[in-house]
């Protein structure tokens, strides 16, 4: 055995909300881990770290290996997941003293936290309390957001698959839109609190003649009357106009545009927002009359694994088998990510690492070089940045028509 040599059970956890892929990064630790003589059973944990708090941890070794095989093409979170933000360790260590005694009594030396900027944050916090209680076990996040707001990466499994969702569901809106020789504003609300990625992906549809007449981020203040004259001008110039807009867009003073911007906050303490499509759609019709119509997608940007990049599949199980195999060899503490190259020879993805420090709680943002210079739309460079990333078709298999998702035994241990 080498110095590096670390023989335990292992973890994987999946937490925030979930993705067309994120299943996908979790086989990628699962099958992997199973295969790996080092690593004596592989233990899913029943919605995330609060799966680990509460003792419930299912048996990956009792699932049966091509039902396992279909979390390729399942969206959601297979294993369940969560928003519970543990506390900073010098404040309140009681459930890092909790998480150390569910890691002795499994004898877990591996743990892996597959999700967005929060969990992260988690798997820095639990690593670092690891380190300073001398307990040998390796921390790896394996990442996951469809907001693709992650610091480091090139960008984000599930990113992708939401990103060809948004530019498809552009591309059909279009065509609807254009039926009847009377006009109509349709107005898209996309997901993204203070990030614009996934909006920005509905230029991708402008590729095919059917994409948005307007685009706005929140990378960017918004002005309302400037939004309301480049609505006008788009209609009287077209007698039709597609705007698709981020849930996140503020004002200049930072306040959310949302009407629904204080509904509530998730676990984490995150505004919820929600409703943006219909408060704006109320503004454009009293200043235009026209017929306006609002659409959130909402949910369905997330879990639409029919539409799921062939790409981002393919790399976001890499992520995860890339996250093991690099925990087995000696490294923790550590996110795999991407760093990609896009020039004359096409587009190739390599796997890193990145210190989890450096990757926690920090958003990564649309440039604004990226954003034209009216703030109503992108610049070509992010559609060369996202292009490549859609690529590819899902593998799922159809069974009376319909999808074939996983069913998981759901083994749990004692």
């Amino acid at each position: 055995m080498s110095e590096n040599t670390l023989v335990g059970s292992l973890i994987i956890g999946q937490s925030g909300g979930p993705s067309a892929v994120i299943n996908c990064s979790a086989y990628g630790v699962i099958k992997t881990a199973l295969e790996n003589e080092n690593i004596t059973t592989v233990y899913g944990a029943a919605h995330g770290i609060k799966g680990v708090l509460n003792d419930e941890l299912m048996i990956m070794d009792q699932e049966d290996p091509a039902e396992l095989e279909r979390m390729l093409y399942t969206p959601s979170s297979a294993l369940g997941s969560c928003r519970y933000k543990i506390a900073d360790p010098d404040v309140d260590d009681t459930d890092y003293k909790r998480i150390l005694e569910i890691f002795k009594k499994y004898n877990v030396r591996y743990f892996f936290y597959n999700g967005g900027n929060d969990s992260m944050d988690t798997c820095n916090k639990i690593s670092k309390y690891m380190s300073k209680v001398g307990y040998d076990c390796r921390v790896m996040g394996v990442p996951k957001t469809i907001d693709n707001d992650l610091a480091g990466t090139d960008h984000c499994p599930g990113f992708a698959s939401a990103a060809k969702y948004i530019a498809t569901s552009f591309m059909e809106i279009s065509r609807d839109s254009h039926v009847y020789d009377t006009g109509m504003i349709i107005l898209v609300e996309c997901m993204g609190r203070h990030a614009g990625w996934l909006t920005a992906a509905a230029a991708l549809a402008g590729l095919k003649g059917d994409g948005p007449d307007l685009i706005y981020l929140p990378e960017r203040d918004f002005d309302m009357d400037a939004f309301l004259a480049d609505v006008k001008r788009i209609y009287n110039e077209k007698k039709n106009c597609i705007v698709a807009v981020s849930e996140g867009i503020h004002y200049a003073d930072g306040t959310f545009v949302s009407e629904a911007k204080t509904s509530g906050t998730d676990g984490f303490g995150h505004a919820q927002l929600g409703g943006l499509a219909a408060r704006l759609a109320e503004v454009v019709k009293a200043a235009t009359g026209a017929k306006v119509r609002p659409i959130e997608l909402s949910l369905l940007q997330r879990c639409a694994a029919h539409c799921a990049s062939g790409t981002d599949i393919q790399e976001s199980f890499q992520s995860g088998k890339v996250a093991v195999e690099s925990a087995v060899a000696g490294a923790t503490d550590k996110m795999v990510g991407f760093s990609c190259t896009r020039d004359e020879n096409g587009y190739h993805c390599n796997y890193e690492l990145f210190d989890l420090s450096v990757v926690a709680n920090t958003e990564k943002k649309v440039p604004q070089e990226w954003i034209n210079e009216a703030g109503n739309g992108v610049t070509q460079e992010f559609i060369d940045y996202c292009l490549p990333l859609i690529q590819g078709e899902t593998g799922m298999v159809k069974e009376d028509g319909l999808p074939r998702f996983v069913q998981l035994k759901r083994v749990f241990a004692k």
